[in-house]
């Protein structure tokens, strides 16, 4: 009887206990992500607790106030600046078209800084601040009379002084820079949240694309309408103080989500990595070194990449002539010297990023078009007639409420049908590829800058222009904003798609660049 129960407890300890703890381990590791993801703690992200759409929210809550603060702001500023600080139309025109173009430009400092040094999360939250105090000073610019001109009762009107237009325009600059810190890291950070190796969370990560849009536009449609019927209404402190209201409390909800959240650890700066894959080629071409085969490559033996965080990549003919900064010369060299001797992962890095230069020159034209609607459709407003009824005449830049309105229509028409019937036609999990998705969005955007063109005829052989209905722009703005439900969610999934581990905020900075060199291409 002494005997049979040590008997049965090494049977216990010997089959049934380890079996069980293999059992945990293995399903332990099925459920943490594969992407190099961590926690908040710093471990492995478990996909049970944290990502997905248990994540998600908190980052498009963000991203709608944002857009409601920067909408709201975008298409009045005009009439702030040449009614309350007495500029000029064309010169407050010019000014904030500059305004929208560096916003957006500036995007490639935020995702450099969230690649090279705080990670995305972190520099969301700092860019957030950052766009807060911004807000913070714009209303006080708004509700203190010290910080503008008096109010004009007679021409000539008392210009701003120095120091009142440095205070307006210092305001406008951290706004400036906090949108360029939060977008090229929001839409890359949600997308973060998704594992893409496990099929399920793939296909949540392109409808998470999709929502993220509609969120934007959500954003929009509320600072573009309510928003701008507060400030013609109440007042600029209050057309101000909301959305400064809204970001502060984004940035709350932010917070709450820090236990759901998936990070990526910073990679260090790409462009370093870039510059030291072109000075290793020349330099070795200078010396007439010479290309063999992909043998004749160097890359380090580890089962990752010597880029922190980052998985090796697979060797591409392509560009070959960058191919010699990897080509070792002298066995007994140094090997962690990289700017003599680059990896094939950090050589095919910098092909990645040469690969989508051309789609991205390509659609800066589109960029264009959009611009079109906060500049040329808002000044065909101006000088229409916006009746709508006999007691309310609808504001000039409330007018593009129809682009946001068309998209908040379709993203869900395109996301449950028609994605749905494309797939099943030709087997492609998101119905047609990103790049056929942006060729439609050009196609589209023809038809609205032709119709565009036909209205402003039509306008100018009126013989009374001014009783003309505003209603006929609806055609070209709604139009406009279909092109862009194509074109925009295409463009999130094919430069983040094309992106590597270490360029993902890069490579959605470069995409909304465009945005901004669109909008100071524009004539104002």
């Amino acid at each position: 009887m002494g005997s049979s129960e040590p008997a049965g407890n090494t049977y216990d300890k010997s089959f049934i206990q380890p079996s069980m703890d293999k059992f945990e381990v293995e399903s332990l590791s099925k459920n943490l992500v594969s992407n190099g993801c961590v926690d908040f703690r710093g471990r492995t992200a478990n996909k049970l607790a944290t990502g997905g759409w248990k994540a998600s929210p908190f980052i498009i809550v963000n991203e709608v106030a944002e857009r409601l603060a920067f909408f709201a702001i975008a298409v009045n500023m005009v009439a702030y600046l040449v009614f309350e600080m007495h500029q000029s139309l064309p010169t407050a025109a010019t000014h904030v078209s500059d305004w929208i173009g560096a916003a957006y430009v500036l995007t490639i400092f935020g995702a450099f800084m969230a690649d090279a040094y705080l990670g995305r999360f972190k520099t969301i939250i700092l860019f957030s601040c950052i766009y807060a105090v911004g807000m913070v000073l714009l209303t006080l610019s708004a509700s203190i009379d010290s910080l503008r001109p008096p109010i004009c009762t007679a021409r000539p009107c008392i210009l701003a002084t120095n120091d009142q237009t440095a205070f307006l325009y210092g305001a406008l600059a951290l706004i400036a820079l906090g949108t360029g810190g939060i977008k090229p890291c929001v839409s890359s950070f949600g997308a973060d949240q998704f594992d893409e190796a496990d099929e399920k969370e793939a296909q949540k990560k392109y409808a998470f694309f999709n929502w993220f849009f509609f969120a934007i536009n959500m954003g929009a449609l509320f600072g573009i309408t309510l928003l701008v019927y507060i400030e013609e209404k109440a007042g600029w402190v209050w057309g101000f103080g909301i959305p400064t209201a809204a970001m502060l409390s984004s940035l709350i909800v932010l917070a709450v989500g820090i236990p759901f959240y998936r990070y990526q650890k910073p990679m260090g700066s790409p462009f370093t990595r870039f510059l030291q894959v072109i000075v290793a080629s020349v330099r070795n071409h200078c010396r007439g070194v010479e290309v063999g085969s992909e043998d004749d490559l160097y890359e380090v033996k580890t089962k990752e990449s010597n880029i922190l965080g980052a998985s090796k990549l697979p060797y591409t003919a392509q560009y070959k002539f960058l191919d010699k900064a990897a080509v070792v010369t002298n066995s007994e060299a140094n090997t962690n010297n990289r700017w003599r001797l680059c990896t094939v992962t950090q050589v095919e890095e910098f092909k990645s990023f040469i690969r989508v230069l051309p789609i991205w020159a390509s659609t800066i034209a589109l960029s264009l078009s959009f611009s079109q609607i906060s500049t040329f459709f808002t000044s065909q407003a101006r000088i229409m007639d916006r009746s709508l009824g006999p007691n309310y005449k609808i504001p000039a830049g409330s007018i593009t409420v129809f682009s946001p309105i068309s998209t908040l229509i379709l993203v869900p028409i395109y996301e449950k049908l028609i994605v749905p019937i494309l797939r099943k036609h030709n087997g492609h999990p998101r119905g047609i590829t990103s790049l056929q998705r942006m060729g439609v969005g050009l196609f589209v955007s023809i038809f609205a800058m032709g119709s565009a063109a036909l209205v402003e005829k039509k306008r100018r052989d009126d013989s009374m222009p001014l009783t003309m209905s505003v209603f006929w722009l609806l055609p070209q703005i709604f139009i406009m904003g279909s092109a862009e439900v194509f074109t925009y969610v295409g463009q999130l999934e094919f430069f983040y798609n094309e992106a590597t581990d270490g360029t993902r905020s890069i490579s959605s900075a470069m995409f909304l660049s465009e945005i901004g060199i669109g909008s100071w291409l524009t004539l104002p």
